[in-house]
């Protein structure tokens, strides 16, 4: 396990800028049993493509106590971006559910098990979970050390079920049509749920992190001729033997910390055939 100051050190990354009060609490174990979970039939392992590793979990329970909704989105508007760029859901449509399903961080349920979108047990979890109190009584939710832990499974339950699988058809920046797939999929059963979501998104402008993402052109019509044609602006750099982001940086006319920015990196360290983004226009927002 990684120790105190570095899980600092590393969650500092995710939350550069933020003035949120925390208090770090050592979780006991869990008071009532459950059975097992049968493993879900329709879950299925998804490849983020490298783009975001989350950082190790230390096993230490981390509360937050956030003070506004603007905090609240100062804190987790960058985690947001990280999922949208590894796993195509709008960073709008993530950041208004766990600020409406967490209760702008203040809710019962987020501050002791930092499950910001209400995402229960369901058959195949294994992990740390609570009971608390929603449509029935002592319901058993999924808990997390971090919440950015919520926010990459968030991802992965939306990501890994069919039933969401159309949302991923929908323009990333058409966080409307998003907020009414997602009611009609059953994610929530409140018929004013969409409308919540987008009220939220508008309200505190939280479409300008899907822009952050996708660029500024990304909204603009091109004829299918332009689209057949245009050439991907990415270069990659199979890593070789010999090779450091150093050398690299050289090779390319970057910068090392473009080069950890574009690919995620928390230190210096590669392996010989990664794969690593080297230039790039889509990361330079």
């Amino acid at each position: 396990m990684i120790r105190r100051l570095a899980l600092i050190a590393v969650l500092g990354t995710f939350l550069i800028g933020c003035k949120v009060k925390q208090r770090v609490t050592y979780g006991s174990g869990n008071e009532r049993a459950v059975s097992t979970p049968k493993k879900d039939v329709t879950e299925k392992k998804v490849d983020d493509g490298g783009l975001y590793v989350l950082p190790e979990d230390t096993g230490k329970f981390v509360r937050f106590e956030i003070g506004s909704i603007t905090e609240y989105v100062q804190t987790f508007s960058e985690v947001a971006q990280l999922e949208m760029k590894a796993f195509g859901i709008p960073a709008s449509i993530t950041l208004a559910q766990g600020l409406l399903e967490s209760g702008f961080g203040k809710g019962e349920l987020a501050l002791k098990t930092n499950n910001h979108f209400g995402i229960k047990c369901h058959t195949g979890w294994q992990g740390d979970y609570d009971f608390h109190d929603d449509d029935e009584k002592g319901e058993c939710f999924r808990k997390y050390n971090h919440p950015m832990y919520s926010y990459r499974d968030h991802s992965l339950f939306l990501k890994n079920r069919s039933r969401y699988g159309s949302l991923f058809e929908l323009r990333k920046d058409d966080y409307k049509k998003w907020a009414y797939g997602l009611k009609k999929a059953g994610y929530a059963t409140d018929k004013r749920y969409p409308n919540k979501l987008i009220s939220l998104i508008e309200t505190h402008e939280l479409y300008k992190y899907d822009r952050n993402v996708l660029g500024d052109d990304y909204g603009r019509k091109v004829k299918a001729k332009e689209v057949a044609v245009r050439k991907p602006s990415v270069d990659k750099h199979i890593v070789k033997e010999g090779d450091t982001l150093y050398s690299i940086s050289r090779k390319y006319a970057v910068s090392v910390d473009d080069i950890k920015r574009w690919n995620y990196l928390y230190d210096n360290s590669i392996k010989v055939g990664q794969k690593l983004t080297v230039k790039t226009e889509n990361f330079n927002n």
